[in-house]
């Protein structure tokens, strides 16, 4: 049974499903812009997240037919009409020092949390919208939803909050430099052909096969996230056999772990492991 929990100011939307926490955004009206408020929230939960033990993986999601459109543009466009402001800045400085003080940062805050994150688009997810995505361990579309880079066909400015960073690693630099010069939209079936999605589902059935993920996600290592997450961004930049180098160095460390026993006894014993929970 899914229950709400306390309500937010900025549009966004708690609930648990026993160990598995869901953020929605939910200014479902505007296609759930990433405003500063809604930023704000978002790493303000995450935080609460992380240091709640009983928390064993996240679902990202958001009501209506779009996931996030991106940067809140109406709020820039007031920007660029020269409403009245004490801060002399322009626009590109504001927006830059904005994005080092607390956008850039919420994508880390998700690389960070020491649990498996999941991202369940439901719709159009465009703009910074895509790093948002994307900054999950797992994603998932529905059916009718679609990615889509409008930086710099449409603004002339590049992919951010991690966009070009996932994505060339994710489909390769022909298709990610296609996708951002061309700024076509891509289709759910197509991303999941090309790998930035795990699966394409109905739209109906988007929630219940989110939930089924982050349950099996959630019955995973204590340390799952984390150490599969490190091992493949080391394994970005090493050579073969400095990567072999981590994975000996890592496995020094974990075959020691709890989790490790638990796994072996479980193979034995020809059962599902049992994993202890965040110590």
């Amino acid at each position: 049974m899914t229950e709400p929990a306390a309500p937010h100011t900025a549009p966004l939307r708690e609930e648990r499903d026993g160990d598995v926490a869901i953020l929605v955004l939910a200014d479902a009206k505007r296609l759930n812009p990433l405003g500063q408020p809604l930023q704000n929230a978002l790493r303000e939960r995450l935080r609460a997240l992380a240091a709640d033990r009983s928390v064993r993986a996240l679902v990202i999601t958001a009501d209506g037919r779009g996931f996030c459109v991106g940067a809140d543009l109406s709020a820039m466009n007031s920007a660029l009409a020269g409403e009245a402001s004490t801060d002399t800045r322009t626009l590109g400085n504001k927006t830059a020092d904005t994005m080092h003080a607390a956008s850039n940062r919420l994508i880390s805050d998700i690389r960070r949390l020491p649990f498996p994150v999941l991202s369940a688009i439901n719709g159009a997810c465009a703009g910074a919208g895509v790093g948002l995505a994307l900054a999950a361990d797992i994603v998932i579309a529905a059916r009718s939803a679609y990615f889509y880079l409008p930086f710099m066909a449409k603004l002339g400015i590049v992919p951010d909050l991690g966009t070009t960073w996932f994505l060339e690693r994710l489909v390769g630099r022909g298709r990610a430099t296609a996708l951002t010069l061309l700024g076509e939209k891509l289709p759910a079936e197509k991303a999941t052909e090309w790998g930035i999605a795990w699966a394409c589902v109905d739209d109906d059935a988007l929630r219940d096969e989110a939930l089924k993920l982050a349950h099996r996600l959630a019955a995973l290592p204590p340390q799952a996230a984390l150490e599969t997450r490190r091992a493949y961004d080391a394994a970005a930049h090493n050579s073969l056999d400095a990567q072999m180098g981590y994975e000996a160095e890592r496995q020094r460390e974990l075959i020691d772990a709890p989790s490790f026993a638990e796994g072996v006894q479980a193979f034995i014993g020809k059962r599902e492991p049992r994993f202890s929970g965040r110590s």
